[in-house]
């Protein structure tokens, strides 16, 4: 009892006093280091819907608040194996429907564009246009959807469809195509059917970097 009562008071006094000052210094200096993420505080969102199986395709639909002041772009670097088609960019805060355009790594580097990450010549990348330039204390919500083609990822298996990719992002959700059913999974989800009759399976990455993501799925009878 009397150990249990010191604790209490050990816990009440570093609940009342304020943090150390170099503790405050530090969490300050990571708020203000663009280079630093904290996986907590991530706003992107990521949603794929399967295509037929035999495609190797999948439409990924990005949400993404834009944060950085006098930012004009919003950079996607295609994963290396993936190849995107049918890029469609829109303004979430005013429906507007914003310019895009797919360029390599090459033109990028000729271009002089902040793309943010290491790239290489042959990488491809969407490049979004914001309609305005971020201004101090203002965000701006975006969202680019387009069309992946990766037979390394998704492919079939005799009789089943395979997905196997890895998810950096916090919160993922993927769909599969209508008639399909889950066989197998080897990642925590949360899986429900949706109103149209499709599975999708939503996993949550709480991690610092990536989770490979494992399912296999099979054609319901009659589909």
């Amino acid at each position: 009892m009397r150990l249990l009562r010191a604790i209490l008071i050990v816990l009440f006094c570093l609940s009342t006093r304020p943090l150390p000052q170099a503790l405050v210094t530090n969490v300050v200096a990571q708020n203000q280091n663009p280079s630093i993420t904290e996986r907590a505080y991530q706003d992107r969102e990521i949603l794929y819907e399967l295509q037929s199986p035999e495609s190797h395709a999948f439409r990924i639909t990005h949400d993404y608040t834009v944060r950085k002041v006098g930012e004009k772009y919003y950079f996607n670097v295609v994963r290396a194996g993936s190849h995107v088609t049918n890029p469609d960019s829109v303004d979430l805060d005013t429906g507007e429907k914003l310019k895009w355009e797919i360029i390599s790594g090459k033109q990028a580097t000729e271009r002089k564009l902040p793309v943010g990450e290491t790239i290489k010549d042959d990488s491809e990348i969407v490049v979004t246009y914001l309609s305005r330039s971020l201004a101090p204390g203002t965000t701006n919500r975006i969202r680019l959807m387009e069309t992946y083609a990766d037979p390394k990822s998704y492919y079939m298996d005799g009789e089943e469809l395979v997905w196997d990719r890895s998810f950096g992002r916090l919160r993922n959700t993927v769909v599969l195509p209508l008639g399909w059913y889950l066989t197998t999974l080897s990642s925590p989800a949360t899986i429900q059917t949706l109103p149209d009759g499709r599975v999708s399976i939503y996993v949550v990455n709480p991690r610092p970097d990536d989770i490979r993501v494992y399912f296999r799925a099979r054609r319901r009878a009659g589909q």
